[in-house]
Protein backbone atom coordinates (compact mmCIF):
# COMPACT_ATOMS: atom_id res chain seq x y z
CA UNK A 1 0.00 0.00 0.00
CA UNK A 2 1.50 3.29 -1.19
CA UNK A 3 1.55 5.90 2.03
CA UNK A 4 0.19 9.48 1.03
CA UNK A 5 2.83 12.19 0.93
CA UNK A 6 2.70 15.03 3.56
CA UNK A 7 2.17 17.97 2.23
CA UNK A 8 5.31 19.13 2.48
CA UNK A 9 6.53 16.30 0.48
CA UNK A 10 3.81 17.64 -1.84
CA UNK A 11 5.47 20.76 -1.70
CA UNK A 12 8.80 19.94 -2.48
CA UNK A 13 7.90 17.83 -5.08
CA UNK A 14 6.19 20.63 -7.03
CA UNK A 15 8.93 23.11 -6.36
CA UNK A 16 11.70 20.32 -7.65
CA UNK A 17 9.70 19.31 -10.73
CA UNK A 18 11.69 18.70 -13.79
CA UNK A 19 15.33 19.86 -11.85
CA UNK A 20 18.36 17.40 -11.51
CA UNK A 21 19.14 17.79 -8.44
CA UNK A 22 18.76 19.81 -4.83
CA UNK A 23 21.28 20.34 -1.69
CA UNK A 24 19.26 19.87 -0.06
CA UNK A 25 15.55 18.99 -0.08
CA UNK A 26 15.27 18.73 3.75
CA UNK A 27 16.28 22.83 3.67
CA UNK A 28 13.73 23.46 1.07
CA UNK A 29 11.42 21.76 2.91
CA UNK A 30 12.12 23.76 5.80
CA UNK A 31 12.08 27.01 3.85
CA UNK A 32 8.86 26.30 2.17
CA UNK A 33 7.18 26.53 5.63
CA UNK A 34 8.15 30.12 5.86
CA UNK A 35 5.17 32.60 5.56
CA UNK A 36 6.71 34.67 3.20
CA UNK A 37 7.64 34.01 -0.32
CA UNK A 38 11.51 32.23 -1.11
CA UNK A 39 14.22 34.61 -3.11
CA UNK A 40 14.86 32.47 -6.05
CA UNK A 41 18.12 33.73 -6.79
CA UNK A 42 19.63 33.33 -10.55
CA UNK A 43 22.75 35.02 -11.43
CA UNK A 44 23.56 35.54 -15.66
CA UNK A 45 26.66 37.13 -16.73
CA UNK A 46 25.97 39.17 -19.98
CA UNK A 47 28.85 37.92 -21.69
CA UNK A 48 27.71 38.22 -25.47
CA UNK A 49 24.35 40.45 -26.76
CA UNK A 50 21.23 37.57 -26.70
CA UNK A 51 19.91 35.01 -24.57
CA UNK A 52 19.07 31.67 -26.56
CA UNK A 53 16.77 28.70 -25.48
CA UNK A 54 19.36 27.20 -23.21
CA UNK A 55 18.81 30.29 -20.72
CA UNK A 56 15.43 29.66 -21.24
CA UNK A 57 15.20 26.10 -19.17
CA UNK A 58 16.27 28.47 -16.25
CA UNK A 59 14.01 31.33 -17.14
CA UNK A 60 10.98 29.39 -17.78
CA UNK A 61 11.53 27.18 -14.40
CA UNK A 62 12.05 30.29 -12.20
CA UNK A 63 8.80 31.78 -14.01
CA UNK A 64 6.82 28.85 -12.94
CA UNK A 65 7.87 29.62 -9.28
CA UNK A 66 7.31 33.05 -9.96
CA UNK A 67 3.90 31.75 -10.45
CA UNK A 68 3.33 29.69 -7.50
CA UNK A 69 4.11 33.55 -5.54
CA UNK A 70 7.83 33.48 -5.13
CA UNK A 71 10.18 35.83 -6.16
CA UNK A 72 12.96 35.70 -8.62
CA UNK A 73 16.05 37.46 -8.09
CA UNK A 74 17.38 38.12 -11.17
CA UNK A 75 21.43 39.32 -10.63
CA UNK A 76 23.05 40.69 -13.88
CA UNK A 77 26.26 39.94 -13.40
CA UNK A 78 28.07 43.21 -15.06
CA UNK A 79 31.28 42.42 -12.51
CA UNK A 80 31.34 38.47 -13.09
CA UNK A 81 31.44 39.27 -16.08
CA UNK A 82 34.75 41.09 -16.76
CA UNK A 83 36.31 38.11 -14.86
CA UNK A 84 34.45 35.13 -16.99
CA UNK A 85 32.59 32.13 -15.43
CA UNK A 86 35.91 29.28 -15.93
CA UNK A 87 33.12 26.50 -15.53
CA UNK A 88 33.33 23.70 -18.88
CA UNK A 89 36.34 26.00 -20.06
CA UNK A 90 39.55 24.31 -21.20
CA UNK A 91 41.10 28.07 -21.62
CA UNK A 92 40.70 30.83 -20.24
CA UNK A 93 37.99 33.45 -21.15
CA UNK A 94 38.44 36.82 -22.65
CA UNK A 95 37.36 39.24 -20.41
CA UNK A 96 34.31 42.21 -21.03
CA UNK A 97 35.17 45.44 -20.39
CA UNK A 98 32.87 47.60 -18.08
CA UNK A 99 30.98 49.57 -21.55
CA UNK A 100 30.76 45.55 -23.12
CA UNK A 101 29.16 44.11 -19.85
CA UNK A 102 26.55 47.33 -19.63
CA UNK A 103 25.99 46.95 -23.43
CA UNK A 104 24.87 42.80 -22.73
CA UNK A 105 23.26 43.70 -19.97
CA UNK A 106 20.65 45.90 -21.45
CA UNK A 107 19.67 43.67 -23.86
CA UNK A 108 19.34 40.66 -21.78
CA UNK A 109 16.73 42.61 -19.17
CA UNK A 110 14.64 42.91 -22.72
CA UNK A 111 14.89 39.31 -23.77
CA UNK A 112 14.45 37.73 -20.21
CA UNK A 113 11.57 40.04 -20.02
CA UNK A 114 9.66 37.34 -22.47
CA UNK A 115 9.72 34.84 -20.35
CA UNK A 116 9.15 36.71 -16.53
CA UNK A 117 7.44 39.01 -15.13
CA UNK A 118 10.12 41.54 -14.73
CA UNK A 119 7.53 43.83 -12.91
CA UNK A 120 6.93 40.99 -10.51
CA UNK A 121 10.83 40.33 -10.11
CA UNK A 122 14.23 41.88 -8.71
CA UNK A 123 16.79 42.72 -10.84
CA UNK A 124 20.16 43.95 -8.98
CA UNK A 125 24.03 44.31 -10.80
CA UNK A 126 26.51 42.68 -8.59
CA UNK A 127 29.01 45.40 -9.55
CA UNK A 128 26.53 47.63 -7.52
CA UNK A 129 28.33 45.81 -4.47
CA UNK A 130 31.86 44.56 -6.09
CA UNK A 131 32.18 48.18 -7.64
CA UNK A 132 32.61 48.92 -4.03
CA UNK A 133 35.35 46.77 -2.72
CA UNK A 134 38.53 47.29 -2.25
CA UNK A 135 41.49 45.51 -3.01
CA UNK A 136 41.94 43.79 0.72
CA UNK A 137 38.15 42.93 0.13
CA UNK A 138 39.04 40.59 -2.38
CA UNK A 139 41.80 39.22 -0.56
CA UNK A 140 39.24 38.32 2.80
CA UNK A 141 36.90 36.70 0.20
CA UNK A 142 39.71 34.39 -1.55
CA UNK A 143 41.00 33.54 1.84
CA UNK A 144 37.70 31.64 1.98
CA UNK A 145 39.05 28.98 -0.19
CA UNK A 146 41.87 26.62 -0.38
CA UNK A 147 43.70 25.94 -3.38
CA UNK A 148 43.26 22.34 -3.01
CA UNK A 149 39.95 22.48 -2.88
CA UNK A 150 39.47 24.43 -6.03
CA UNK A 151 41.95 22.19 -7.79
CA UNK A 152 38.90 19.16 -7.43
CA UNK A 153 36.93 21.16 -9.40
CA UNK A 154 36.72 19.55 -13.00
CA UNK A 155 37.06 22.37 -15.23
CA UNK A 156 40.49 23.38 -13.12
CA UNK A 157 41.40 19.90 -12.58
CA UNK A 158 41.59 19.34 -15.71
CA UNK A 159 43.39 22.03 -16.82
CA UNK A 160 45.87 21.87 -14.51
CA UNK A 161 46.54 18.31 -15.16
CA UNK A 162 47.28 19.54 -19.33
CA UNK A 163 49.59 22.05 -18.59
CA UNK A 164 47.25 24.67 -19.21
CA UNK A 165 47.68 28.45 -17.63
CA UNK A 166 44.97 29.08 -15.10
CA UNK A 167 44.56 33.07 -13.94
CA UNK A 168 44.54 34.14 -10.11
CA UNK A 169 41.32 35.94 -11.31
CA UNK A 170 40.11 32.43 -12.54
CA UNK A 171 39.88 30.86 -8.73
CA UNK A 172 37.96 34.45 -7.60
CA UNK A 173 34.43 33.49 -9.93
CA UNK A 174 32.90 31.36 -7.42
CA UNK A 175 33.45 33.10 -4.83
CA UNK A 176 31.83 36.42 -6.28
CA UNK A 177 29.23 33.91 -7.50
CA UNK A 178 28.38 32.92 -3.74
CA UNK A 179 29.33 36.55 -2.58
CA UNK A 180 26.15 37.47 -4.49
CA UNK A 181 24.12 35.16 -2.36
CA UNK A 182 25.01 36.80 0.84
CA UNK A 183 23.90 40.24 -0.60
CA UNK A 184 20.96 39.09 -1.99
CA UNK A 185 19.91 36.68 0.87
CA UNK A 186 18.87 33.99 -1.67
CA UNK A 187 16.92 31.36 -0.33
CA UNK A 188 17.67 28.79 -3.41
CA UNK A 189 19.89 29.41 -6.19
CA UNK A 190 19.01 27.68 -9.65
CA UNK A 191 21.39 27.11 -12.60
CA UNK A 192 22.89 24.45 -15.26
CA UNK A 193 24.27 20.92 -13.53
CA UNK A 194 27.64 22.49 -14.60
CA UNK A 195 27.26 25.13 -11.81
CA UNK A 196 26.67 22.49 -9.28
CA UNK A 197 30.57 23.41 -7.86
CA UNK A 198 29.75 27.20 -7.58
CA UNK A 199 26.01 27.03 -5.80
CA UNK A 200 27.55 24.95 -3.92
CA UNK A 201 30.04 27.53 -2.53
CA UNK A 202 27.03 29.66 -2.19
CA UNK A 203 26.32 27.16 0.89
CA UNK A 204 29.29 27.68 2.57
CA UNK A 205 29.84 31.12 1.71
CA UNK A 206 26.69 31.91 3.37
CA UNK A 207 27.05 29.69 6.55
CA UNK A 208 30.14 31.43 7.04
CA UNK A 209 28.47 34.93 7.16
CA UNK A 210 25.80 33.77 9.56
CA UNK A 211 22.85 33.02 7.45
CA UNK A 212 20.91 30.48 6.42
CA UNK A 213 22.42 28.58 3.35
CA UNK A 214 20.49 28.54 -0.19
CA UNK A 215 19.35 25.33 -1.05
CA UNK A 216 20.95 24.78 -4.68
CA UNK A 217 18.64 23.42 -7.36
CA UNK A 218 20.30 22.63 -10.72
CA UNK A 219 18.86 22.51 -13.92
CA UNK A 220 19.02 20.15 -17.25
CA UNK A 221 21.21 21.78 -19.70
CA UNK A 222 20.18 22.11 -23.19
CA UNK A 223 22.26 20.55 -25.91
CA UNK A 224 22.87 22.72 -28.86
CA UNK A 225 21.67 21.94 -32.49
CA UNK A 226 24.15 19.74 -32.90
CA UNK A 227 23.21 17.77 -30.52
CA UNK A 228 26.45 17.32 -28.78
CA UNK A 229 27.90 20.31 -26.91
CA UNK A 230 25.68 22.48 -24.74
CA UNK A 231 24.07 25.01 -26.03
CA UNK A 232 26.17 28.20 -27.17
CA UNK A 233 26.23 31.48 -29.09
CA UNK A 234 30.30 31.06 -30.07
CA UNK A 235 29.76 27.45 -30.96
CA UNK A 236 27.21 28.24 -33.30
CA UNK A 237 24.40 25.98 -32.53
CA UNK A 238 22.05 28.13 -30.38
CA UNK A 239 18.51 29.20 -31.07
CA UNK A 240 18.41 33.19 -29.54
CA UNK A 241 15.26 34.18 -28.16
CA UNK A 242 15.56 37.36 -30.56
CA UNK A 243 15.73 35.59 -33.84
CA UNK A 244 13.09 36.17 -36.53
CA UNK A 245 10.58 33.47 -36.68
CA UNK A 246 11.44 32.28 -39.82
CA UNK A 247 15.02 32.34 -38.59
CA UNK A 248 13.92 30.34 -34.81
CA UNK A 249 11.69 27.96 -36.91
CA UNK A 250 14.53 26.96 -39.58
CA UNK A 251 17.16 26.26 -36.88
CA UNK A 252 14.77 24.15 -34.42
CA UNK A 253 13.87 22.03 -37.69
CA UNK A 254 18.11 20.80 -37.30
CA UNK A 255 17.57 19.57 -34.28
CA UNK A 256 18.28 16.01 -33.91
CA UNK A 257 15.71 13.45 -34.20
CA UNK A 258 17.22 11.96 -30.94
CA UNK A 259 17.52 15.36 -28.72
CA UNK A 260 13.68 16.06 -29.79
CA UNK A 261 11.64 14.32 -26.91
CA UNK A 262 14.31 16.66 -24.37
CA UNK A 263 14.00 20.17 -26.50
CA UNK A 264 9.67 19.47 -26.11
CA UNK A 265 10.31 19.02 -22.33
CA UNK A 266 12.77 21.97 -21.73
CA UNK A 267 11.74 24.27 -24.34
CA UNK A 268 7.98 23.84 -24.58
CA UNK A 269 4.80 23.67 -23.00
CA UNK A 270 3.08 20.72 -24.58
CA UNK A 271 1.16 18.15 -23.46
CA UNK A 272 3.39 15.14 -22.46
CA UNK A 273 0.41 12.44 -24.20
CA UNK A 274 0.85 14.87 -26.79
CA UNK A 275 4.42 14.92 -27.20
CA UNK A 276 4.23 11.09 -27.04
CA UNK A 277 1.80 10.61 -29.73
CA UNK A 278 4.28 12.98 -32.27
CA UNK A 279 6.78 11.47 -31.47
CA UNK A 280 5.50 7.77 -31.93
CA UNK A 281 5.01 8.96 -35.73
CA UNK A 282 6.42 11.09 -38.39
CA UNK A 283 9.86 12.68 -37.51
CA UNK A 284 9.25 15.30 -39.70
CA UNK A 285 6.03 16.19 -38.30
CA UNK A 286 6.77 16.37 -34.62
CA UNK A 287 10.14 18.03 -35.66
CA UNK A 288 7.49 20.71 -37.59
CA UNK A 289 5.22 20.80 -34.39
CA UNK A 290 8.16 21.42 -32.18
CA UNK A 291 9.26 24.55 -34.13
CA UNK A 292 6.15 25.69 -34.46
CA UNK A 293 5.13 25.71 -30.36
CA UNK A 294 8.78 27.29 -29.64
CA UNK A 295 8.47 29.90 -32.51
CA UNK A 296 4.84 31.08 -30.89
CA UNK A 297 6.14 31.21 -27.49
CA UNK A 298 8.59 34.12 -28.49
CA UNK A 299 6.72 35.01 -31.11
CA UNK A 300 2.78 34.49 -32.32
CA UNK A 301 1.11 31.61 -33.24
CA UNK A 302 0.04 33.60 -36.44
CA UNK A 303 4.15 33.88 -36.95
CA UNK A 304 4.76 30.53 -36.11
CA UNK A 305 2.21 29.53 -38.74
CA UNK A 306 3.69 31.77 -41.30
CA UNK A 307 7.18 30.77 -40.51
CA UNK A 308 5.86 27.04 -41.49
CA UNK A 309 4.67 27.71 -44.67
CA UNK A 310 7.82 29.65 -45.51
CA UNK A 311 9.93 27.11 -44.38
CA UNK A 312 7.85 23.81 -46.18
CA UNK A 313 7.84 26.48 -49.58
CA UNK A 314 11.91 27.26 -49.51
CA UNK A 315 12.77 23.15 -48.32
CA UNK A 316 10.37 21.54 -49.83
CA UNK A 317 9.70 23.50 -52.74
CA UNK A 318 13.00 24.10 -53.14
CA UNK A 319 12.22 27.93 -53.73
CA UNK A 320 13.56 30.87 -51.95
CA UNK A 321 12.53 33.02 -48.90
CA UNK A 322 10.43 35.51 -50.15
CA UNK A 323 12.62 38.03 -48.29
CA UNK A 324 16.60 37.47 -48.11
CA UNK A 325 18.47 40.30 -46.88
CA UNK A 326 21.10 42.50 -49.26
CA UNK A 327 23.84 44.54 -47.90
CA UNK A 328 27.05 46.26 -49.44
CA UNK A 329 30.26 45.02 -47.88
CA UNK A 330 32.14 47.89 -46.26
CA UNK A 331 35.26 48.81 -48.35
CA UNK A 332 37.95 47.86 -46.14
CA UNK A 333 36.78 44.29 -46.75
CA UNK A 334 37.33 43.91 -49.91
CA UNK A 335 40.95 43.80 -51.30
CA UNK A 336 42.67 43.83 -54.71
CA UNK A 337 41.26 40.11 -55.15
CA UNK A 338 38.30 40.28 -53.87
CA UNK A 339 36.42 39.64 -50.25
CA UNK A 340 37.40 36.91 -48.28
CA UNK A 341 34.82 34.39 -47.54
CA UNK A 342 35.43 33.95 -43.96
CA UNK A 343 35.17 37.65 -43.33
CA UNK A 344 32.12 37.79 -45.35
CA UNK A 345 30.24 35.09 -43.59
CA UNK A 346 31.43 36.98 -40.15
CA UNK A 347 30.57 40.45 -41.29
CA UNK A 348 26.74 39.20 -41.95
CA UNK A 349 26.40 37.32 -38.70
CA UNK A 350 26.45 33.90 -41.08
CA UNK A 351 29.16 32.69 -38.66
CA UNK A 352 30.05 34.12 -35.13
CA UNK A 353 33.72 33.90 -35.58
CA UNK A 354 36.26 33.04 -38.37
CA UNK A 355 36.56 29.65 -36.43
CA UNK A 356 33.46 28.86 -36.87
CA UNK A 357 32.94 30.17 -40.53
CA UNK A 358 36.17 27.82 -41.62
CA UNK A 359 34.34 24.80 -39.69
CA UNK A 360 30.85 25.50 -41.74
CA UNK A 361 32.82 25.48 -44.83
CA UNK A 362 35.10 22.53 -44.51
CA UNK A 363 31.53 20.44 -43.27
CA UNK A 364 30.12 21.67 -46.76
CA UNK A 365 27.75 24.01 -45.35
CA UNK A 366 28.45 27.50 -47.56
CA UNK A 367 27.24 28.27 -50.68
CA UNK A 368 27.85 31.04 -53.00
CA UNK A 369 24.84 31.17 -55.71
CA UNK A 370 24.21 27.68 -55.00
CA UNK A 371 27.37 26.09 -55.32
CA UNK A 372 29.59 24.40 -52.12
CA UNK A 373 32.89 26.56 -51.13
CA UNK A 374 35.17 23.79 -51.08
CA UNK A 375 38.29 26.19 -50.18
CA UNK A 376 38.29 28.66 -47.44
CA UNK A 377 40.37 30.76 -49.29
CA UNK A 378 38.16 31.33 -51.47
CA UNK A 379 37.07 35.20 -52.36
CA UNK A 380 33.71 37.22 -53.52
CA UNK A 381 34.88 38.59 -56.94
CA UNK A 382 34.72 42.53 -57.21
CA UNK A 383 31.93 44.25 -58.48
CA UNK A 384 29.77 40.89 -57.65
CA UNK A 385 26.74 40.22 -56.95
CA UNK A 386 26.81 37.13 -54.85
CA UNK A 387 23.68 34.72 -52.97
CA UNK A 388 25.59 33.18 -50.00
CA UNK A 389 23.59 30.44 -48.15
CA UNK A 390 24.66 28.81 -44.57
CA UNK A 391 22.70 25.86 -44.22
CA UNK A 392 19.36 25.04 -45.77
CA UNK A 393 17.96 28.55 -43.92
CA UNK A 394 20.35 31.31 -43.66
CA UNK A 395 21.18 33.03 -47.11
CA UNK A 396 21.43 36.67 -47.80
CA UNK A 397 22.90 39.00 -51.04
CA UNK A 398 26.02 40.57 -50.93
CA UNK A 399 27.36 43.36 -53.39
CA UNK A 400 31.28 43.72 -53.53
CA UNK A 401 32.17 47.15 -54.78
Amino acid sequence: MTETPLPSEVDVRGFLAGTVACHTEADLASKLKLSRPLRIKLGVDPSSPDLHLGHAVQLRYLRRLQDQGHLPVLIIGDATARVGDPTGRNATRPQLNAEQAAANAQTYLEQAGQVLDLDRAEIVHNGDWFDRMGFMDAIELGAFMTVARMLERDTFATRHAAGVPIGIHEFLYPLMQARDSVEVRADVEIGGTDQTFNLLVGRDVMRDAGLEPQVCVTLPILPGLDGVQKMSKSLGNAVGLKDPPTEMFGKVMSVPDAQMAEYFGLCTDEDPQRVETLLAGSPREAKAALARSITAIYHDEDAAARASAEFDRVFRDRGLPDEIPESELPTDLVEDDGAWIVRVLTHLDLAPSGSAARRLIKEGGVKVDGEKVQDEQARLSRGSHALVQVGKRRFHRVVVP
